[in-house]
C-alpha cells in the first residue's frame, strides 16, 4: 500500500475492502459498506485534500504552466508541432500493456518456470533452487518485468527520437532534492499514524508482505525488500521522471494530472481503497517531484512506506524472522 492508499484508508476507516472478523453486523456498518455508499466515500477526502494540494504546490503549477504557455506560444509562432506527448503516451500504453500479459505471474508460470525447471539441472545448477525459492522467482521475473519496462524501454527510445534532451533534466538531479528534504520528513510524519492506524485492520496482516516467505528468514526477507525497493524506483524514474519530463513543456501542470491517470489504472485489482489512494500519491507525487526537479523524495516516501507496512505486518503477526538463511 503506497502513502495515498494509507492515508485514504485512514480516513475512512470504517471501510474495509477484505472485512474480517471485528467488521461488525450493526445497519451503519453494512450501510458503509453498500455497493451505493462505499465507491463514492474516497470523494469528499479527495475534496479535503484538494486545498491543501493547492496550498503546497500552486507555484510549482504555476510555473510549469508559464514555462508550458511560452514554449507553446514559440511552437506556434515558428509552425512547428510538438510530438512528444504523443509519443510519450504510446510508449506507455505499449509498456503498461505488455507488462499486463507478460510480466505477472502467469506468465512466470507458463514460460519462465518451465525454462528454469528445464535447466535447474543444467547450466543453472548451483544457481536455481526451485523447490525452494520458486515463489521468489516468481516476484524476481515480476520486478525485472517493471524495470525493464519503465527504464530499458522508454530512456533509449526518447534519447534517440529526441536527443536534444536531457536525461538528467528528468528527475535524475540531487540537488533539488536536498533543497526541499524536508517536505520528505513532513510527509513521513502525515503517512507514519495512518500507517500504523491502517496495520490495525484484520486484513491487513493477510495482505503484506505480498512475498509470503518473508517471515522464513532475513535472507528471504532482504531478498524480497531489493526487488520491492527496485521496482519502485522504476516505477519512479517511469512516472515521475520520464513521462513528467516528456509532458511538461507541453502540457504545463496538466501533466501531472494525465500522468495520474495510467499510475492509478497499474493499481486496478489492489484493494478498492487503495487504487484510490494512488490517484492522491500520483497527484502528490508528481507535484513533489516537479518541486524538487528531481524523483529521489517520492522513490524515498514509496520505499518507507512499503518496507515499514511490510514489517509491520510481520511484528503484528509475530512473525519476524529468526533465520538468517532458510533452512
Amino acid at each position: 500500500m503506497g502513502a495515498g492508499g494509507a492515508l485514504i484508508a485512514l480516513a475512512t476507516p470504517f471501510v474495509a475492502d477484505h472485512p474480517g472478523p471485528a467488521a461488525g453486523p450493526g445497519a451503519f456498518q453494512q450501510w458503509l459498506e453498500s455497493p451505493l455508499v462505499k465507491p463514492l466515500f474516497p470523494v469528499p477526502i479527495f475534496i479535503l485534500l484538494a486545498p491543501l494540494f493547492y496550498y503546497l504546490f500552486r507555484g510549482t503549477w504555476r510555473e510549469l504552466d508559464v514555462e508550458a504557455q511560452r514554449y507553446r506560444g514559440r511552437m506556434l509562432a515558428e509552425g512547428r508541432w510538438d510530438p512528444r506527448p504523443a509519443v510519450a503516451f504510446v510508449i506507455v500504453g505499449l509498456v503498461l500493456t505488455v507488462q499486463e500479459y507478460y510480466g505477472g505471474g502467469q506468465f512466470y508460470s507458463s514460460v519462465v518456470r518451465p525454462y528454469l525447471l528445464a535447466n535447474e539441472k543444467g547450466w543453472l545448477a548451483g544457481i536455481v533452487n526451485l523447490p525452494k525459492y520458486d515463489s521468489l522467482y516468481s516476484y524476481a521475473w515480476w520486478a525485472f518485468a517493471r524495470a525493464f519496462g519503465y527504464v530499458v524501454i522508454p530512456l533509449p527510445i526518447w534519447k534517440i527520437l529526441f536527443w536534444h534532451d536531457s536525461l538528467l533534466d528528468m528527475g535524475f538531479r540531487v540537488r533539488g532534492f536536498f533543497r526541499h528534504a524536508w517536505i520528505y520528513v513532513v510527509c513521513l510524519f502525515v503517512v507514519l499514524p495512518a500507517m500504523l492506524a491502517v496495520s490495525r485492520r484484520p486484513d491487513f496482516g493477510t495482505y503484506y508482505p505480498f512475498y509470503k516467505l518473508s517471515s522464513r528468514s532475513w535472507a528471504d526477507l532482504l531478498m524480497w525488500e531489493a526487488m520491492y525497493f527496485t521496482q519502485f524506483l522504476a516505477l519512479e524514474i517511469f512516472f515521475r521522471g520520464w513521462l513528467l519530463g516528456a509532458l511538461r513543456r507541453t502540457l504545463g501542470s496538466g501533466a501531472i494530472f494525465a500522468m495520474a491517470i495510467p499510475y492509478c489504472m497499474i493499481h486496478y485489482g489492489k484493494p478498492f481503497l487503495e487504487a484510490n489512494g494512488a490517484i492522491v500519491a500520483g497527484i502528490f507525487l508528481g507535484s513533489l517531484s516537479m518541486k524538487t526537479k528531481s524523483i529521489y523524495a517520492g522513490f524515498l516516501v514509496h520505499i518507507t512506506v512499503a518496507l515499514l507496512m511490510d514489517l509491520l505486518s510481520l511484528v503484528h503477526r509475530n512473525a519476524l524472522p529468526v533465520h538468517l538463511f532458510a533452512p
